[in-house]
């Protein structure tokens, strides 16, 4: 089964067995070598139930193709990104659903250099491939077993001074998803962090809470566990492990734009004067710290490949999104997990200060609203909409991203969903009441 519609705007993602099984992931390894031509891939795997048959059809179908795999076996998926580029692999291919729940089955793919493999840079092509005939199989490539574990260990400490650590006392939520493989071979390099590691067992089934930490719910442990543990730091993972959430020593969430800001800094403070990226839906806090860390900020649209594409352009040094997506140069140009825990380690030992009061500034300036979705029965009308009603009262229009709006002491954006005939708001404003003023508004003409 190949249900077209897993074909996602930036990776590919469905119910398996009903949407995405063996058969179709053989048909996109096949499809996937095919199209592109690779000698060698690397091919790794979460901790789904259904990731192991998937993977080995994806790799008899990439090997049919007439690809050498690399089988990395159960790695996060920035494994699969380190993999691809150190050792100079012309592809690969995480079998993951991210932060789906348990139902689902996935696939992230990159090219060589861990260039993503988007809507718009392959994955339609993929899709109109798989879904043909393929002929018969010529010269077949082989399999191997490759372990990648203590270079990629190397490679996440190499940000950061382990001799800087001062004594913290952090949790940290797996969610049973690949961090809890992950981290221990990073956290025993430095036995001056007391770690409470929580939900460190892998199981696809998730039998503690769903491993997207976005969802409210599913953060409440880790608020509760940091409160509870008078720790400096808590951090909860997506399932695959390539974004981090951290909750401050008063248990309090940090939005992902603050903690855009603050990583900045810390890079900034490494290689004064750099270019860092931000998305369309951050708050003002994010360019306005990295021109005052002496950094040149510049904005971006919404999405990974979007990002990559103009990390490598700019020669960027950091990027991040709202939605807890971190991107480092030299970390082949990709987001991590493992970089930005490491970083904002760092950054509290070097500041001799808690969390929180680090984000003071930002929280007593900036108020955000988060993201807010809201179906719409015309999406186009009433972007116009929006745009035509906040012209008019002056507003600086932008269409970077779907419409931005800028006012001296407010700001928001709109974003069509890519999937789903869906509005999304990001607003900010620079006092309280006028946010929830203008939330309100804003909502009102998207609801009417």
């Amino acid at each position: 089964m190949l249900d077209p519609k897993v074909f996602k705007a930036y990776d590919i993602r469905g119910l398996y067995p009903a949407e995405l099984d063996e058969d179709g992931a053989y048909r996109i390894g096949r499809a996937f070598v095919e199209e592109f031509g690779p000698r060698s891939i690397a091919v790794g795997r979460d901790m789904r139930l259904s990731a192991p048959a998937v993977t080995a059809a994806l790799v008899d179908g990439a090997v049919d193709g007439g690809a050498d795999v690399l089988d990395l076996g159960m790695v996060g998926t920035e494994m699969v990104y380190y993999a691809v580029t150190e050792l100079g692999l012309d592809g690969g291919v995480c079998v993951t659903a991210s932060h789906n729940p348990k139902e689902y089955i996935g696939m992230k793919i990159v090219r060589a250099g861990a260039l993503p493999v988007g809507g718009d840079s392959g994955l339609e092509e993929i899709r109109q491939r798989a879904s043909r005939d393929f002929g018969e199989v010529g010269t077949r490539g082989t399999v191997r077993a490759q372990d990648v574990w203590d270079g990629f260990v190397e490679k996440v400490l190499s940000f950061v001074d382990e001799g800087a650590f001062r004594p913290l006392k952090i949790v940290i939520d797996a969610a049973n998803g690949m961090a809890g493989t992950m981290l221990p071979r990073v956290l025993e390099r430095l036995p001056q962090l007391e770690v409470v590691s929580c939900y460190f067992e892998p199981d696809g089934s998730f039998p503690n809470h769903e491993p997207n930490p976005l969802l409210p719910e599913n953060r409440a442990f880790i608020v509760e566990k940091t409160r509870t543990e008078n720790a400096d730091l808590g951090v909860a993972y997506d399932g695959d492990a390539d974004r981090c959430f951290f909750v401050d020593d008063t248990g309090e969430f940090v939005p992902g734009d603050f903690v855009t800001a603050l990583l900045a800094q810390a890079m900034l403070a490494k290689e004064p004067g750099a270019k860092v990226i931000y998305d369309v839906r951050a708050s003002w806090a994010v360019p306005r710290t990295i021109e005052e860390a002496g950094g040149i900020p510049l904005v971006n649209r919404v999405g990974h490949a979007f990002i990559k594409h103009r990390i490598r352009e700019e020669d960027a040094l950091f990027a991040g999104e709202v939605s807890a997506h971190y991107y480092f140069r030299d970390f082949s140009q990709a987001d991590t997990g493992v970089v930005p825990f490491l970083v904002m380690l760092e950054l509290l030992s070097r500041a001799d200060a808690p969390l929180s009061q680090l984000l003071e500034p930002f929280r007593s300036r900036y108020f955000i609203t988060g993201e807010i979705n809201t179906p719409v029965a015309d999406v186009g009308a009433k972007l116009q909409e929006l745009e035509n009603r906040y012209r008019d009262e002056g507003g600086r229009i932008s269409h970077l991203d779907g419409v931005s709006v800028d006012f001296d002491d407010w700001h928001f954006n709109v974003r069509p969903s890519n999937t789903e005939p869906l509005l999304r708001l990001n607003l900010e404003a620079l006092d309280e009441a006028t946010m929830e003023a203008r939330r309100d508004e804003v909502l009102g003409l998207i609801r009417g």
